[in-house]
């Protein structure tokens, strides 16, 4: 069991490396990324399994930070607080060479979606709809990078001898991104090309597909490359598994085999 365990963290660890930043070298909403290579290393840590996937990507860049040399962890996880009431949470602060460095880590799923927003951010949404990149990029914006700057954080910097002004503010934001099967013309302009990792459907064209077969990895294994030692669904049973994630209006991300022994990833989106 144990042994099933790490295997599982090595194969979600190399496909979280894999994942790449969703922007690169220019800054987006005055964001600029925080970038490291990604070194494939086996991974030896232990993690809650009952982590949502945000946090359980947050260990995963933990670890990696800590493998660099010129990259120290100063803290993680640091809730700010007012009267026990919550304000937010610093991802991490860390120390690069001699800057010191407030980091926030992001890893999203987005599918591309014309009919949404006049511009190529705007048409970035969630795969229930209910997210957007837009809402995540004036989130880290004016609420959570601001945060440093607040009164009860300037208390906390002070205990660990640091003082706002002095910080640099990046992001740590990876993304897998999903085109439309039935637009292959979409070119990325702003976003990072090499975050497209799939393309989503809609019940009507999955009937395109009826010669495949299918998998739904959990959620935590969304973020892994698919391979095909998993057991594999005949379209029909699919079909029918689909139905009840079409009731409560859910959009699993599933894995695709194709005859010829390809395997695509994709959305079934209930919209």
């Amino acid at each position: 069991m144990m042994h099933q365990k790490n295997k599982d963290i090595q194969k979600r660890y190399e496909g979280f490396l894999q994942t790449n930043y969703l922007w690169k070298k220019k800054s987006i909403y005055e964001l600029k990324q925080f970038e490291i290579e990604a070194k494939s290393r086996k991974i030896d840590i232990e993690i809650n399994e009952k982590l949502r996937l945000g946090k359980y990507v947050e260990r995963f860049v933990s670890h990696q930070l800590s493998q660099e040399n010129s990259i120290s962890i100063i803290s993680e996880n640091i809730q700010i607080q007012r009267e026990k009431i919550t304000l937010g949470e610093l991802d991490c602060i860390i120390k690069k060479g001699k800057k010191i460095i407030h980091l926030e880590i992001v890893y999203k799923f987005y599918l591309y979606d014309a009919s949404i927003g006049k511009s190529e951010i705007d048409h970035f949404i969630g795969p229930n709809r209910n997210d957007s990149l837009v809402d995540k990029l004036i989130k880290l914006k004016e609420k959570q990078l601001p945060l440093l700057y607040s009164e009860e954080c300037s208390e906390y910097l002070k205990s660990i001898n640091l003082q706002a002004n002095t910080l640099e503010q990046k992001v740590y934001f990876k993304s897998q991104l999903f085109l439309p099967f039935s637009d292959k013309n979409i070119e990325l302009k702003i976003l990072n090309e090499d975050c497209i990792t799939g393309f989503y459907i809609n019940q009507k064209e999955l009937t395109l597909f009826k010669n495949c077969k299918f998998y739904i990895p959990s959620k935590k294994d969304w973020i892994i490359i698919p391979h095909k030692n998993v057991t594999w669904l005949k379209y029909e049973d699919f079909q029918q598994i689909f139905i009840t994630y079409f009731e409560k209006k859910s959009s699993p991300l599933c894995w695709l085999k194709k005859q010829n022994g390809e395997i695509l990833k994709l959305f079934l989106v209930w919209w």
